[in-house]
């Protein structure tokens, strides 16, 4: 903290003006007020010990330089979007009770599926739904081929969803499909992250808009509170067309999705298809979202549309920071304790926060068959570096840790058992736990478990398995220590 008389002292000895003193005084005192009411907000607002602690400390020790940073980086609650919730409760009430009644019938009670399954509706408001298929889409070529076929039959209206939006190869096929799509007299949306699609260009967003695309930014900036304000993402991706299919998983929309990054090809990823009462759901995240960004909402349709190539069980929840709770990271925490006999992650950013590391750990001990993927190749290598830090941690307690080898391993997907499977968004990672807006699928079903326990087999299969970090170099070990510190900004 700040002397006042050390202030003073060196006032005086500069030979400043009294006004001067003053001025300079006053902005002393102010910085420290601020830092004094911002180390109230963070012990009062800040989710977990370890960054509460590190905000208060650095708000009252060095306020003129963490002031500013908390307020853009510190805040964990996204209070603009539950304001804008409430405001207009009635509307975006009505429009989650439709849904609930549409899709009432379809509902699935499962009891000890995963764990207590009511445990996740209650986090999700949203119930498990049969009457749905799951076709699973392995890298970007076939996972844009789908969609953009998909794209092409809409008879109504397509609502697209991404963090990265490019104005490259794949990004001009995305337009060129919405421009025509919209011509036909489709409703077209396009919802894209700021920060995410600041490649985006200008040109790009005039041609959709010339043609009758209806395109917004998620905004999280927008309001007087929210001006400064860059944590919370949108990292969602989301491909609805006329309320009969939806797309979720971890693309973009960029050349390096389709393998034509110049350093991080081949990229592995993992998208779903999904078709049934389940879509309705997945609109609803997007139509929320949309709600927050564009002041308004879309016109999409409500009537569910059962799978006629399947009766699988599909269960979605979208979270992100204005939600009550620490949804994401409670879904996962949930699914880790339920497993049984085996739990296979492959995730880019494997940078968990204790608790999730425990889980880990303790399922493991208990003979669960506990695997954990990430790249090898990384795009990101502070994160990369921290990821490593976990390894002698979890290796001890038997979880088997495994870098990714003939490219960028990009895929979000979790394999409980022998029946569930969860693909979508989500990192295991605080950003993805606590302050973007997310979205994972669970799907419940034997035949498609098994599908994605061979896609799994494959990927291990060209991995090499990380005992310990033995043969690693000293700035590896410690760097990777370092960056762990930073775990809960990362």
């Amino acid at each position: 903290m700040m002397d006042i008389r050390e202030w003073l002292n060196w006032a005086s000895d500069a030979s400043l003006s009294p006004l001067v003193v003053v001025l300079l005084l006053g902005a002393v005192v102010l910085i420290e007020i601020l830092g004094l009411l911002s180390a109230y907000n963070a012990l009062m607002s800040t989710r977990t010990s370890q960054g509460t602690i590190a905000w208060i400390l650095a708000l009252i020790t060095w306020p003129i330089f963490a002031v500013p940073l908390y307020w853009i980086f510190g805040r964990s609650k996204f209070q603009g979007y539950v304001t804008a919730r409430r405001m207009d409760n009635a509307g975006v009430a009505r429009v989650e009770a439709e849904v609930m009644e549409q899709i009432a019938k379809y509902r699935v009670e499962l009891g000890a599926v995963i764990g207590e399954a009511r445990v996740l509706e209650c986090l999700a408001d949203l119930p498990f739904t049969k009457g749905n298929d799951v076709e699973l889409l392995v890298n970007g070529e076939k996972t844009f081929d789908a969609i953009f076929a998909e794209i092409e039959k809409a008879e109504r209206y397509v609502a697209c969803e991404f963090f990265i939006v490019t104005d490259d190869q794949l990004g001009r096929r995305l337009k060129d499909c919405l421009i025509q799509k919209a011509r036909q007299g489709c409703k077209t949306y396009l919802l894209y992250d700021e920060v995410g699609s600041s490649q985006m260009t200008k040109q790009y967003l005039a041609d959709l808009e010339n043609a009758g695309v209806e395109v917004s930014s998620m905004n999280t900036s927008r309001g007087r509170r929210n001006r400064f304000q860059v944590n919370f993402r949108n990292h969602r991706k989301i491909v609805v067309v006329d309320g009969r299919v939806a797309f979720v998983g971890g693309h973009n929309v960029g050349d390096e999705y389709v393998g034509l990054h110049p350093r991080l090809t081949p990229w592995r990823d993992t998208h779903l298809a999904i078709e049934g009462p389940s879509v309705l759901a997945i609109q609803l995240a997007f139509v929320e979202d949309w709600y927050w960004a564009a002041k308004k909402f879309p016109a999409v349709e409500w009537q569910p549309v059962e799978s006629s190539g399947g009766d699988r069980i599909v269960f979605t929840l979208p979270s992100g920071p204005a939600d009550d709770y620490e949804t994401c990271g409670m879904f996962f925490m949930h699914a880790i304790n339920s497993a049984q006999h085996r739990i296979w992650i492959a995730s880019p950013y494997f940078v968990p926060d204790e608790g999730i590391i425990g889980a880990l750990k303790l399922a493991a001990m208990r003979g669960v068959d506990v695997r954990i993927l990430i790249p090898g190749l990384a795009d990101k290598w502070t994160i990369k570096l921290a990821a490593m830090s976990y390894v002698e941690e979890v290796t001890s307690a038997g979880v088997k840790m495994y870098e990714y080898a003939p490219g960028f391993l990009h895929q979000k997907v979790v394999l409980i058992d022998d029946r569930i499977s969860t693909i979508g968004t989500a990192n295991f990672d605080n950003r993805s736990f606590r302050l973007n807006f997310e979205i994972s699928i669970l799907v419940i079903d034997r035949d498609f478990a098994q599908d994605v326990e061979a896609m799994l087999d494959n990927d291990f299969a060209t991995s090499s398995r990380i005992e310990s970090l033995d043969g690693r170099s000293w700035s590896q070990t410690v760097g990777g220590r370092i960056a762990r510190l930073f775990a809960p900004v990362l």
